[in-house]
C-alpha cells in the first residue's frame, strides 16, 4: 500500500536586511534562523528574501549554521515579484505561510496572497514604526493578516490602539538571545579582544544606532549625567558602542567639558562589543522608544546591571531593583543618582547582575522562541509531514 504523503507547505520570508546593524536586524536573523530550523524539521519548503541586502544569493551564517537568501539591494519590484513567483509554485492543496519581518513589508505580503490566495500572512513588529497610524495601504494590509507578532506588552498595546488590530490576532513573541552571544558571554574575560581605545577605569557602557532620527535612545542624557558624576568618580568613563551621526554627541560631551570622560568606539564586531559588556560595570539606556530592547538581553547575559527608562518595551525585559533600575523618561535627576547609587554599591551591582543573568538564561532562550513561533505557524495550518 502506497505511503501516504503530506501536501507540501511554503514559507516566504520577507525582511527588511539580514545582514545589517542593529535589532531590527538582529530580530530578523533570528527569525530567519527559526524559521529555517522548523522547516528542515518538518520537510517544508523555506524561502528569504532581504530587500536592503546585497543582490543575489546570500549566506546568513549564525550560531554555527547556515542559513541561505536573496538580497534585492532596494529593489522593491523585483523582491516582490521574487515573492509573487515563489508562491505560485507552492501546491495550492497544502497551506503556506508568508513572514512579514516588519510592518512595512506587510503590503509586499499582501500582494503575494492575492496570486496564491492559500497563504496566510503573519507580521512581525518591533516598536516605534507602530506608534503612530501607518499610511492607508499598509494599514489595511496590517489588518488582512492572519496574526501580527509584538515583541512587548507596550507594541502589543499600539498594535490594537492605533494600528486597531483586534486583540485575537496579535501574539506576543518576545526576541531570544543568540546562542553565540551566549557562547562568548560564558567565555573566559580574556578570550574576548577588547578594543584598545577602551578606557582604564570603571565604565558605564552604552550601545545602540546613534543616526540623528533615534535621539530617543538617550546617549546625550547619559553624558550629561557623566558631567554630574565625574567630580565624584574621577576614574569614570562612559563608553558609546554604535555607529550613526556621532558628532552632536560629540560636540555636546566638549561643551559639558567631559570630552575626556566620554570614549566613542563606532561600530564593533560581536566579540569586542562581548568585551566591552564583560568589563564594564554598569549597562544603561535611557531609551524613551524602545519597542523591546535586545541590548538589555546582552548586558543581562554578561550580568551587568541595566539602568534604563521606565516606559514602553523596556518594562517587559527589566524589573526594577530585580535585574535593574528603572528611572522616570529624560529625569537628568533620577537617572544620575540611580548610576551613583550604582556605583557606590558593589553588593547591589552583583545582586542585580546575577538576576538578570538568570532571566536571560530561562526566559530568552532560543529554543524557546522557536517553540513558541512554531506554534504560531501550526496555527495557520502548517503542520508535520507525520500528524496526518
Amino acid at each position: 500500500m502506497p505511503s501516504y504523503s503530506a501536501p507540501a507547505h511554503r514559507i516566504i520570508g520577507l525582511f527588511p536586511a539580514l545582514l545589517g546593524v542593529g535589532g531590527v536586524q538582529q530580530a530578523g536573523r533570528l527569525t530567519a534562523l527559526a524559521l529555517s530550523e522548523i522547516a528542515h524539521r518538518h520537510d517544508w519548503e523555506a524561502d528569504f528574501f532581504s530587500l536592503n541586502d546585497p543582490c543575489g544569493p546570500q549566506t546568513l551564517r549564525m550560531d554555527g549554521r547556515e542559513v541561505p537568501f536573496r538580497g534585492f539591494v532596494r529593489a522593491k519590484f523585483p523582491f516582490v515579484f521574487a515573492g509573487i513567483a515563489r508562491a505560485r509554485r507552492s501546491p495550492k492543496q497544502g497551506a503556506s505561510v508568508v513572514l512579514a519581518a516588519h510592518p512595512h513589508l506587510a503590503l509586499p505580503a499582501a500582494w503575494i496572497q492575492l496570486t496564491a490566495p492559500h497563504f496566510e500572512i503573519v507580521v512581525m513588529s518591533h516598536g516605534i514604526e507602530v506608534w503612530n497610524p501607518l499610511p492607508l495601504f499598509r494599514r489595511r494590509a496590517l489588518l488582512r493578516s492572519h496574526r501580527v507578532l509584538a515583541p512587548s506588552r507596550s507594541t502589543a498595546q499600539k498594535l490594537r490602539e492605533v494600528q486597531g488590530i483586534p486583540s485575537e490576532k496579535i501574539s506576543r513573541l518576545p526576541w531570544p538571545l543568540s546562542l553565540d552571544f551566549l557562547s562568548m558571554a560564558d567565555s573566559p574575560i580574556d578570550a574576548l579582544p577588547l578594543p584598545r581605545s577602551f578606557p582604564t577605569g570603571r565604565v558605564i557602557l552604552t550601545a545602540g544606532r546613534w543616526d540623528s532620527s533615534e535621539g530617543y535612545k538617550g546617549a546625550d542624557e547619559l553624558i550629561r549625567a557623566m558631567a554630574v558624576l565625574s567630580a565624584t568618580f574621577p576614574d569614570l568613563y562612559l563608553v558609546i558602542v554604535g555607529g550613526g551621526d556621532l558628532a552632536p554627541l560629540e560636540s555636546l560631551a566638549a561643551s559639558l567639558g567631559v570630552t575626556g570622560r566620554v570614549h566613542f568606539l563606532g561600530r564593533l564586531a560581536a566579540e569586542e562589543l562581548a568585551a566591552c559588556y564583560a568589563r564594564a560595570e554598569i549597562f544603561a539606556l535611557p531609551s524613551t522608544a524602545e519597542g523591546f530592547g535586545l541590548v538589555y538581553l546582552e548586558a543581562m547575559a554578561f550580568a551587568k546591571p541595566v539602568v534604563a527608562a521606565a516606559c514602553a518595551g523596556t518594562t517587559d525585559v527589566i524589573e526594577h531593583e530585580s535585574n535593574g533600575l528603572l528611572v522616570p523618561p529624560r529625569d537628568l535627576e533620577r537617572l544620575s543618582q540611580a548610576l551613583d547609587r550604582l556605583l557606590r554599591d558593589a553588593t547591589l551591582r552583583a545582586d542585580l547582575g546575577r538576576r538578570g543573568a538568570e532571566i536571560v538564561r530561562r526566559q530568552y532562550r532560543f529554543d524557546a522562541f522557536e517553540s513558541a513561533l512554531e506554534r504560531i505557524l501550526h496555527d495557520c495550518g502548517l503542520d508535520s509531514p507525520n500528524s496526518a
